[in-house]
């Protein structure tokens, strides 16, 4: 009898922000000089490319995380904590001492909003490695955040050249991000992404379809998605879900949309909206419980 054939793995290169979140349960923002008692804490790695590459990881796939994190304790702390999570980080500025960007994080228990502090990526410089070539050839497809633009150009033109998928996690508009745009086969953006001369969810896909992107897609919380195809486009509706925290949901979602994109191969409307529905369930089970790590675990 012959072995049954296994599926492999898709192999996805994340490229983007690595920070330390830390990341407290709280009964309400505090005032100016207000101090609180927190309910709960949690620390774990952050940053919209390395909880999206948790996510594919989680899924099955195998992730690969380029970015700066150093040899600071902190930023061991975070590698650790993507290790441990099954995520390969190719850290390109491991002989740095300085503290990572620590992402300071409160969650409001009432309603699961976040208010955030963070550097992200403005005490890191990176330029693109000599293997770049080669860790681009080497996956299935490619999924950046935006943060490091230089390497994300960079690798984005190789990923073009060589034939793999990109996906662009469009959080805001950062500057660069038009010499990315044209090397983007697929960009889901939030609802704060206003490309220049932008307002409306309508006036960002015709955007990026004027830029070059394929297949473009806008979040909007627990509002429908709103997407567009080459010929085509609509609506996606999100799971209902009793919201404990949304920390990090569009991180994970980006994250499963490309393990689901990988597995795909040719893309068809049919298959997009498929992948953003999927998506859209993993995002909604992560807004179920606090920090994000819990989800991973079924909490």
């Amino acid at each position: 009898m012959r072995e049954p054939v296994m599926p492999r793995r898709p192999e996805g290169l994340f490229i983007g922000l690595c920070t330390l979140d830390v990341i407290q349960l709280v009964d309400h923002a505090p005032a100016s000089n207000e101090k609180l008692t927190s309910r709960r804490q949690t620390i774990a790695a952050g940053g919209p490319a390395a909880n999206a590459a948790v996510a594919f990881s989680h899924l099955g796939g195998a992730a690969r995380l380029v970015t700066a994190i150093g040899s600071h304790p902190l930023g061991l702390g975070a590698t650790a904590d993507l290790h441990r999570l099954g995520v390969t980080v190719a850290d390109l500025t491991p002989d740095s001492t300085e503290p990572p960007a620590v992402s300071s994080i409160m969650v409001t228990a009432s309603t699961g909003e976040r208010a955030v502090a963070s550097t992200n990526a403005t005490g890191h410089r990176v330029t693109p490695p000599d293997d770049l070539d080669a860790l681009v050839a080497a996956c299935d497809i490619v999924q950046f955040d935006g943060h490091h633009m230089e390497l994300a150009v960079s690798a984005a033109h190789i990923a073009r050249a060589v034939g793999r998928p990109t996906v662009l996690d469009a959080g805001s508009w950062k500057d660069g991000m038009e010499n990315l745009l044209p090397s983007i086969d697929v960009t889901v953006c939030s609802a704060d992404f206003h490309p220049p001369g932008t307002n409306t969810p309508t006036e960002t896909l015709r955007f990026l379809h004027e830029h070059g992107v394929r297949w473009s897609a806008v979040t909007q919380g627990a509002e429908p998605i709103v997407w567009r195809g080459p010929d085509d486009g609509g609506t996606v509706d999100v799971p209902t879900v009793p919201v404990t925290d949304t920390l990090g949901a569009g991180d994970f979602l980006h994250g499963a949309l490309t393990h689901h994109l990988a597995l795909r191969g040719h893309l068809t409307s049919q298959h997009f909206t498929e992948a953003l529905r999927a998506a859209a369930a993993v995002a909604s089970r992560a807004c179920t419980s606090f920090g994000t790590r819990a989800w991973l675990q079924g909490e």
